[in-house]
């Protein structure tokens, strides 16, 4: 669930009619999180990427008549949903990856290899925000990958 916008991408024109800047745009316009705040009633000159993002905010979509605020809502849907398993298939594919790699080098089937597969995709997905994100990182993923390998491997209660 996203919780910034209930519609996070841009309609390719805008909704209908859609005209001069007014009030209520100004207004949606001013409490968009990833846009800057506005300091005056008048919105500023928008252009490029940004116009096409601003006529997509809430209040422009809730405009539309309801048959088109759920097509964009669905397609807003299928957008997120597809990126967020291409993420959730890119960590799955590394943490997988270097667990078998390290469970081939040691040639055993153990909670140790569940640990280290998850320091170690914990530390790559991190890199980017330093040494101490990549420590955290480490740390976090190791500690989640043992908690539910630790769960798997229980016994079955039947």
């Amino acid at each position: 669930m996203a919780y910034d916008t209930p519609f996070h991408t841009p309609m390719a024109n805008g909704p209908v009619g859609a005209g001069p800047a007014t009030a209520t745009t100004t207004a949606a316009l001013s409490r968009h999180p990833r846009l800057p705040p506005y300091t005056t009633g008048l919105p500023r000159p928008v252009t490029g990427v940004g116009a096409a993002a601003a006529a997509a905010m809430p209040a422009a979509v809730a405009s539309l008549p309801l048959r088109q605020q759920v097509a964009h809502g669905f397609r807003d849907m299928g957008a997120r949903g597809y990126s967020t398993a291409k993420s959730f298939a890119k960590v799955g594919a590394l943490f997988s990856g270097i667990e078998c790699g390290i469970e081939g080098l040691r040639a055993k089937n153990d909670l140790a290899n569940g640990v280290a597969a998850g320091c170690l995709t914990g530390a790559i997905l991190a890199r980017a925000g330093g040494p101490g994100a990549a420590a955290f990182g480490c740390a976090g993923f190791a500690a989640f990958s043992a908690a539910i390998d630790t769960w798997l491997r229980q016994p079955k209660d039947e």
